[in-house]
């Protein structure tokens, strides 16, 4: 092999993703957020003077979709952003304006057939603003979150009707102030007739809209995904799984839950590298001896042996060290 191609190999594996073992260890290792999990800002926008370098708006996506595609995955869009968490109007215009923008927002799922589960991120801009004074360049403040598939569909489906009841209520402003520049061009001899006439009109339609108008669809997401942190979450899902593993019963679910647990990585303190290496253990466990969660993958055993293997390396677990013994 030439010096060159050996040379371009250990680039390509310094730039792999594939040693963080989740969506969420990768997002808090490479710091896609701020480092206490709030949303970061990015440059969407350069001055003249900067021009020609790229949008860094697309930096979140670009990594979870190389990402995915290093699992196995295939990454793609699950629903367009709405622009729901920006409140200023200004800003939301602005931003849907940019295609740099634009490309890189809203939600994407990263689907991994029968090798692992998939996963939904989410990247949501929160705001926007003139990075400096006296210079043109902005950035856009962007929110990077994994989501369940109903807080997905709760959030983007909110956020759309949100967005039809704003532009709904901008088109009656328009109506309104065109019917009023009408009226006032009129003849003042009409003048009262045609203002007896409009308050009948609106009345009519006030008293028809009441009418019609449906009731406020409160949206309920998972009460855990609201008011629970990440590490709760997890701390509840290993719990429940090592449970029912440990007393026989519901155990594919219990499997499962073990898996979503594990993908949380892991969180901070002692207790959160303890909650995510036990989770990975117990993913282990069930990949080589609960068959109704086997048999869903074609290479069970090796699966094990590569959460295994990050367990043994990056944690020095003991039980991980003895498992890989038992199995080869």
């Amino acid at each position: 092999m030439s010096l060159a191609a050996c040379n371009s190999m250990q680039g390509a594996k310094k730039n792999i993703l594939h040693p963080f073992h989740s969506p969420q260890e990768l997002i808090v290792k490479r710091g896609i957020n701020q480092p206490d999990g709030k949303a970061k800002d990015y440059v969407y926008l350069w001055d003249q003077q900067q021009r020609h370098n790229t949008t860094q708006a697309m930096y979140p996506r670009s990594v979870m979709t190389q990402y995915c595609h290093e699992q196995g995955g295939k990454l793609s869009l699950l629903y367009k952003s709405k622009f729901g968490l920006v409140n200023d109007s200004a800003q939301r215009t602005r931003l849907a304006a940019n295609q740099g923008v634009v490309q890189g927002i809203g939600a994407y799922k990263c689907t991994m057939g029968d090798l692992a589960e998939s996963w939904i991120v989410s990247i949501e801009p929160v705001a926007e603003r003139q990075a400096e004074n006296n210079s043109k360049t902005r950035s856009v403040r962007l929110l990077t979150r994994l989501m369940k598939t109903a807080e997905a569909h709760n959030f983007y489906q909110a956020a759309a009707s949100t967005a039809k009841t704003a532009k709904k209520q901008v088109n009656v402003v328009k109506a309104t102030a065109t019917a009023k520049t009408s009226v006032a061009a009129k003849p003042t001899a009409e003048q009262k007739d045609h203002d007896r006439k409009e308050l009948e009109r609106k009345e009519l339609a006030k008293a028809e809209v009441e009418k019609k108008e449906p009731k406020p669809v409160t949206v309920t997401t998972p009460r855990a995904s609201v008011n629970e942190t990440p590490q709760q979450q997890q701390m509840k899902l290993y719990v429940t799984a090592r449970r029912d593993i440990n007393n026989g019963r519901n155990l594919n679910n219990a499997c499962n839950n073990a898996q979503r647990a594990y993908n949380y990585g892991k969180q901070q303190g002692t207790e959160g590298t303890r909650v995510y290496t036990e989770s990975g253990m117990l993913v282990a466990r069930c990949l080589t001896s609960i068959s109704t969660y086997s048999s869903r993958f074609p290479n069970a055993k090796g699966q094990a042996q590569r959460v295994l293997n990050g367990l043994a390396s990056q944690y020095n677990h003991a039980g991980a060290k003895n498992m890989l013994k038992q199995l080869n």
